[in-house]
């Protein structure tokens, strides 16, 4: 096609164009999200450095309707650490590197019941704005007590099994302390952050980011006990990155 015939084209057919830009907020705004050009980030939570700490044998301060629903003494989850080292409720997550980047709330609600006088899970995340379906799963009272620093607090009571309420937090915030003003020894802890890239360890200490898009991000990594430890990690497509963490006496 010689240059006249290939300018007629052009001004019948059009120029070519972009393709165009998905409308923000959403996750696939975002250029390889979900795709094969994105990257992952694992690892493991350990804890080094001398004798770790043990769950606590909690006190249920009398109350027999609490007690009857354990054959056996009832401990806390503040410090489950195998005999590995391997550290369970940990929350991981992206603390830097998604400035300017915006990610729609999911419509599926996160469940936290209340079975056997605990909260169930005893960590778990959430995206501001996403609902938080609390439940109470036991056949007597529970109290709900939020005590956030930047969010609205909440206080309600659950007075019977099948009792739900559903509830949300409108700004990130790591971590929020859940517990109930009835039975002391029961607390929770929400994470609320304004992306999905988070995760809770396992009691094997792993953890898993996914559909990450190529950059610089700092992990962090939070626990009730032991506080927070942060690494920087580059991914570029179709990384595998390993980051592993380690909490110690010493820090």
């Amino acid at each position: 096609m010689n240059l006249r015939l290939l300018a007629i084209a052009v001004l019948v057919l059009g120029a070519p164009q972009d393709p165009p830009s998905p409308s923000p907020g959403t996750p696939g705004s975002l250029a390889g999200f979900g795709g094969q050009d994105t990257a992952s980030v694992s690892g493991t939570v350990t804890f080094k450095g001398g004798k770790p700490p043990r769950p606590r044998k909690l006190e249920l301060g009398g109350d027999a309707k609490c007690a009857a629903l354990h054959d056996e003494p009832l401990f806390s989850e503040d410090a489950n650490i195998d005999k590995d080292g391997r550290v369970q409720w940990c929350f991981v997550y992206v603390k830097k590197g998604l400035e300017g980047r915006a990610y729609d709330a999911p419509k599926e609600a996160k469940p936290l019941d209340q079975k056997g006088c605990r909260f169930v899970p005893h960590v778990l995340g959430l995206m501001a704005g996403q609902d938080l379906k609390i439940r109470n799963g036991d056949d007597l009272m529970h109290n709900v007590h939020a005590v956030p620093f930047t969010n609205a607090e909440f206080n309600f009571s659950q007075p019977k099994r099948g009792s739900e309420t559903v509830k949300s937090f409108a700004s990130p915030e790591v971590p929020i302390k859940v517990k109930c003003d009835v039975h002391s020894w029961m607390s929770a802890w929400v994470c609320v952050v304004a992306h999905p890239f988070y995760a809770v360890t396992g009691a094997d200490g792993a953890f898993g980011l996914k559909d990450l898009s190529p950059g610089k991000y700092t992990v962090a990594v939070w626990h009730e006990s032991f506080g927070e430890r942060t690494q920087e990690v580059e991914v570029k497509a179709g990384d595998a990155k390993t980051a592993d963490f380690v909490f110690d006496k010493t820090k």
